[in-house]
């Protein structure tokens, strides 16, 4: 028994019944008759289908890096040598840095892809954010303690003798009770042109006594041609449990490219190879059939996780495929009566 105990790690954090309640009440999935084939709209066959979503979350080897600095006309920058591909990581880990110091993100500013600058991952495999987000949090924090530090035991600031602790920053000036010093002030009565810090964050040890993964739910509503078998994606809908949110627009953004990624796999995206040569008969792009944005659909949803690092972020990278195209499938499957296990799914397969 004692075995068996050690054995079931609970989640970090799942979201995975919100995200089935969230998308089904958005597909409208109430009101379905589970019947393949019969919903019809002139030549239309008309289906609904869904599918669990799951991504691991998985901390790198090594500790990740960051650096914080603090200039005295009241900017910063925080720095990493992680690169931005157009996941928007630069603009996340500004606010990262902002809310670590107590500063507005228009004084912030994000330095990266640079391998002078500290080591750190990359934005891949759906852990960038997390990874990232932690290192620029811990210099980020890092630097706003030392800076605490120094006022409370500078005799001419207005904190001084003033418990850290109770100190609190907004907007680059630390306030405990009615005293207040701006950053900018204790840097220029000091004559230090500059404060820096550098932030060490290392991932949980791989016996943990957690499970982590993002946890998501995919919906899909298909109308398929009787006659001629062509299938045709009227919506998607997406309810996903990634943790805590950093950027609301650049996650959604990933999580609709995600599903659309997934949109491509059920209908368009193959290679095909001759049976008798073994070469590729579609080697070029232009017969690559890819979705476009006009298929983009919609997503939700947000759970809190404080395990897998101290912003509780999991990320949105890979999750927005997982199971968007089985939810398409199924959804085919639930207008047609046919069940398609290979992808692409072809007019040869449905007629």
């Amino acid at each position: 028994m004692s075995q068996i105990k050690r054995l079931r790690h609970i989640w970090s954090s799942s979201g995975q019944g919100e995200c089935y309640e969230r998308g089904a009440r958005r597909i409208g999935w109430s009101g379905r008759d589970p019947r393949p084939g019969t919903r019809r709209e002139g030549d239309w066959l008309i289906g609904t289908g869904m599918a669990a979503a799951c991504y691991p979350v998985a901390p790198p080897a090594n500790p990740q890096r960051a650096r914080a600095r603090l200039y005295a006309d009241g900017t910063a920058v925080a720095q990493a040598a992680t690169p931005d591909f157009g996941t928007g990581v630069a603009t996340v880990m500004t606010q990262v840095a902002a809310e670590g110091l107590g500063m507005s993100v228009d004084r912030c500013r994000f330095e990266n892809g640079d391998t002078d600058l500290p080591n750190i991952a990359a934005a891949v495999g759906c852990a960038g954010a997390g990874m990232i987000s932690a290192a620029v949090h811990a210099a980020a924090t890092g630097l706003r303690e030392q800076l605490i530090k120094r006022a409370v035991t500078d005799r001419r600031s207005p904190l001084h003798g003033a418990d850290p602790v109770d100190v609190v920053v907004r907007d680059g000036v630390m306030i405990a009770g009615t005293a207040a010093d701006a950053y900018t002030e204790l840097l220029r009565r000091n004559f230090q042109p500059d404060a820096e810090a550098s932030g060490q964050w290392s991932p949980p040890a791989g016996d943990v006594p957690y499970g982590m993964m993002t946890f998501g739910a995919q919906f899909a509503e298909v109308a398929v041609d009787a006659e001629l078998g062509l299938v045709r994606v009227r919506r998607m809908t997406g309810a996903f449990a990634p943790g805590r949110v950093l950027n609301a627009k650049t996650a959604r953004s990933q999580l609709t490219g995600g599903m659309l990624w997934g949109l491509g796999q059920a209908l368009l995206e193959a290679n095909h190879t001759s049976p008798d040569t073994g070469r590729w008969v579609n080697s070029n792009l232009g017969e690559y059939l890819v979705a476009v944005n006009a298929d983009a659909p919609d997503v939700d949803v947000e759970v809190e996780d404080g395990i897998v690092n101290p912003l509780g972020v999991k990320g949105v990278g890979e999750i927005g495929q997982v199971g968007a195209a089985a939810a398409i499938a199924n959804a085919v499957h639930h207008a047609t009566g046919r069940r398609v296990r290979k992808l692409p799914i072809t007019i040869e397969e449905l007629l």
